[in-house]
């Protein structure tokens, strides 16, 4: 099986903390998209709370838009400029750090402004200007693998980061592409993406995504993120991402791979149960 060169492990700093392949799993959650401010700092307290409870380092994301929707008539969110206001107040209220993603160059300055780390989505994980603006910034880079991709050639999309100086390179796996609407999680991928260095996040509520099966709208099944999760922790990863709404069902994206608010702290306890068990006593990179 091809991959990339095995490198030593690449410690990648996220706000005040410090996140690798080796120390304690982090996580990235928040709601998919900004429906409105107040439910925005709804989901963040809440998740404020439970990772505090569970001494769980994370960072809260939400997109600004969505631009790869199913239909042209679904909705895509406020927009940059709108959203960039929303994101910074809650970010400076809860103290945390924030997670958005773009989706052209021309995004990635004003974006770097309020968030600590850029994600590239999944369809644009190989396009090249895109990858150099995001990697410009400075911010973190966090490059998840396209449905199509195979997980060494991320070493490219890497590449291209690393071509602008910037190191601080987050990779995640979101499932891949099996026939038509479907998704799979391949477990070794996680380990190939991590012989590149950077700490691999697994995104547990899009690998639960059936795309484009409900015809106008991307459909799922929520009750794999939980144990797609588990899987990932005990074959190891530095992070799990995952979204949350009080009310999925009503969510204006990915309804139904999004998981209930109410069940984020049991996933996350039996998450870190099963990473503390692989990773044993290994230091914790500060």
């Amino acid at each position: 099986m091809p991959g990339p060169e095995s490198r030593a492990a690449i410690p990648v700093r996220i706000g005040s903390f410090t996140v690798s392949n080796q120390s304690p799993a982090f996580f990235i959650a928040g709601p998919c998209i900004l429906e409105s401010p107040a439910l925005l700092e709804r989901v963040g307290r809440e998740l404020k709370r439970i990772f505090s409870r569970c001494g769980a380092r994370w960072a809260l994301k939400c997109s600004f838009d969505k631009a790869n929707r199913s239909s042209a008539g679904s909705f895509r969110g406020p927009g940059l400029a709108r959203a960039l206001e929303v994101f910074a107040r809650v970010k400076a209220d809860l103290g945390v750090p924030f997670l958005t993603d773009i989706h052209e160059p021309g995004q990635a300055a004003a974006a770097a402004r309020v968030a600590d780390v850029l994600q590239i989505p999944a369809f644009l994980c190989r396009q090249t200007d895109l990858l150099l603006a995001a990697g410009r910034t400075g911010k973190v880079v966090n490059i998840k693998k396209g449905q199509f991709l195979s997980p060494w050639d991320v070493a490219q999309a890497v590449a291209k980061v690393e071509s602008t100086g910037n190191r601080r390179i987050l990779l995640t796996e979101r499932g891949s592409s099996f026939g038509y609407a479907n998704l799979v999680v391949d477990m070794r991928s996680l380990r190939i993406m991590a012989r590149t260095g950077y700490p691999v996040v697994f995104d547990a509520t899009h690998s639960c995504q059936l795309p484009g099966s409900l015809g106008t709208q991307t459909g799922g099944d929520r009750s794999f993120a939980a144990p797609l999760s588990r899987a990932a922790a005990a074959v190891g990863v530095a992070g799990v991402f995952f979204e949350t709404h009080p009310n999925p069902p009503r969510a204006r994206s990915d309804a139904a791979n999004t998981i209930y608010l109410r069940d984020a702290a049991a996933m996350v306890r039996d998450i870190q149960a099963i990473d503390r068990l692989v990773k044993g006593s290994r230091s914790v990179q500060r």
